[in-house]
C-alpha cells in the first residue's frame, strides 16, 4: 500500500489558507482518481483507492499542522505502510507561489508539520513535494501569512500548482520517484 499525505489545518476558517495547499492536492487527487468518501481514523481523514492493482491511501491529518505526525504514524502502523511508500505534500515559504519541488528526503526546514512527521517517523528519509507559497512582504508575520488566503493574482498559479502536484503523485504510482523528480522539478 502507498500513502499520499497532504498537510493542512482542519476547519472552515483554514480551508482557503496558504497552509492548506497540501489538503487541496489531496482533494484534487481524490477527484481525479474517483476516490470514495473520506473516512475518519487516528485523528485524520482518509480514503483508499485501487490503482494498478495496488491500494493507495489519500490522507489529511486533522491534528492541526504542528501535530501531523500524531495522525500519520498510527495510520502507517495500522495499515502496515512502510516509510518508503509515502509521499508528503506541504506548503513551503522558500519557493515562489506556484512552484513545486520534489525531494526524496530532507530536513524540516523550519516547517512545524514536517518537524512533527520527522519526530514521529524517526527519519528524514521520506518522499515529499514542497508546494511554493512564497514569503510574506511588508513585515507581515509568517504565522499570519500562512494562515491567510491567497491573493486573487496568486489563485491561477496555485490552482495550476495543485493540478501539477496531483499529476506528480499519479506519476509516482506508475514509475520510480526519482524519475518523477526528474520530470517535474523545474518543469
Amino acid at each position: 500500500m502507498r500513502m499520499i499525505i497532504g498537510l493542512g489545518n482542519p476547519g472552515k476558517q483554514y480551508e482557503k489558507t496558504r497552509h492548506n495547499v497540501g489538503f487541496h492536492v489531496i482533494d484534487e487527487l481524490a477527484n481525479r482518481l474517483g476516490a470514495p468518501s473520506m473516512q475518519s481514523k487516528f485523528n485524520g481523514m482518509y480514503t483508499t483507492i485501487h490503482h494498478s492493482a495496488e491500494k493507495v491511501m489519500l490522507v489529511k491529518p486533522l491534528t492541526y499542522m504542528n501535530l501531523s505526525g500524531e495522525c500519520v504514524r498510527p495510520l502507517m502502523d495500522y495499515f502496515d505502510v512502510d516509510v518508503d511508500d509515502i509521499v508528503v505534500l506541504y506548503d513551503d515559504l522558500d519557493f515562489a507561489p506556484g512552484e513545486i519541488r520534489l525531494r526524496q528526503r530532507g530536513s524540516a526546514g523550519g516547517h512545524n508539520g514536517m518537524k512533527s512527521l520527522i519526530a514521529h517517523l524517526g527519519t528524514e528519509h521520506f518522499k515529499r513535494i514542497r508546494l511554493g507559497i512564497g514569503r510574506p512582504i511588508g513585515g507581515m508575520k509568517v504565522s499570519d501569512y500562512v494562515l491567510a488566503p491567497f491573493g486573487k493574482d496568486e489563485k491561477p498559479m496555485i490552482d495550476e500548482m495543485v493540478r501539477k502536484s496531483a499529476k506528480a503523485c499519479e506519476a509516482w504510482l506508475e514509475q520510480p520517484f526519482l524519475e518523477v523528480m526528474n520530470d517535474f522539478n523545474g518543469a
